[in-house]
């Protein structure tokens, strides 16, 4: 990718802001997902720590749209040839809360485009560094890493995975059936085909079936923190490691640190292999 990829690194630098409003639907409309039982969202009520993502969605015209469902490359995001696009992890500090009926504004820069090489193949990362403000006032900080990868080989078999802990001090069992997918899909406006469009994802991208949402997966971590910690939780760093297909019943768990401030998260699919990870600051 030498010539190609010295074009990619020209869109270090690259800079723009969305503004929105936090609304209390979507809030209604993840708690369901999520199957919380919280009662409705009101004015001025705190976002839950990461649920800023229902927000700022992109919403580019259908004819604007790849064959992945993805917008067409080259916009914000460099235009980097290869066909897989994937979250693969990243770094959140929540400052203050937002809150419903708050004016926000997104600041989005490109801080990094590196080029790897690995045993599947080529690997460009790309890292975008947010902002979240309302007011003159930072509420989010988040530098998020997307990696984009060759497809698999017609009847390669995924990487093999690492084992994770058996037991687990929190603990929640899940199936990312399709209708988790899609409406969780709806929810961020997320047209990528490999969550909901199984022939595609078999067919085109070679997976044995449709793929978890990674900001889904840090979602529940989030989502376990606040069911078993009443502190909300001020930094996160998360890296997605192996991918959890929709015929999986997979695990979302945590423990607590022994310095009573921290906690080792992660989902592990149904072989019990890490599939994310995370540390949580509280």
């Amino acid at each position: 990718m030498g010539a190609e990829f010295d074009q990619l690194r020209q869109w270090v630098g690259r800079k723009e802001s969305l503004t929105d409003t936090i609304t209390a639907w979507p809030v209604a409309a993840l708690s369901a997902t999520l199957d919380r039982k919280d009662p409705g969202p009101r004015h001025g009520d705190a976002l839950p720590p990461g649920w800023h993502w229902l927000y700022f969605l992109e919403t580019k015209p259908a004819s604007e749209l790849g064959p992945d469902g993805h917008p067409k490359r080259g916009g914000f995001l460099p235009p980097v040839p290869l066909p897989r696009r994937m979250w693969a992890g990243g770094r959140i500090e929540f400052l203050q809360p937002l809150r419903i009926g708050d004016a926000v504004r997104r600041d989005s820069e490109i801080i990094s485009v590196e080029s790897k090489h690995g045993r599947s193949g080529d690997l460009v990362f790309v890292t975008v560094r947010h902002t979240v403000s309302t007011g003159d006032e930072i509420a989010v900080r988040e530098e998020h890493d997307i990696v984009y990868r060759d497809a698999a080989k017609p009847g390669e078999p995924p990487p093999q995975g690492k084992p994770a802990p058996a037991n687990a001090a929190w603990r929640r069992a899940l199936v990312g059936d399709p209708v988790l997918l899609f409406r969780y899909s709806a929810l961020i406006f997320n047209a990528h085909r490999i969550h909901y469009d199984l022939d595609y994802a078999r067919e085109e991208e070679h997976y044995p079936g449709l793929i978890v949402h990674g900001p889904l997966q840090t979602t529940l971590l989030l989502d376990l923190c606040r069911r078993h910690e009443p502190r909300p939780v001020q930094r996160l760093e998360y890296r997605a490691l192996h991918p959890v297909f929709h015929t999986e019943r997979f695990t979302v768990n945590g423990n607590p640190g022994a310095d009573g401030a921290s906690a080792d998260l992660w989902t592990a699919n149904a072989a019990g292999n890490y599939a994310m990870t995370g540390t949580a600051v509280f």
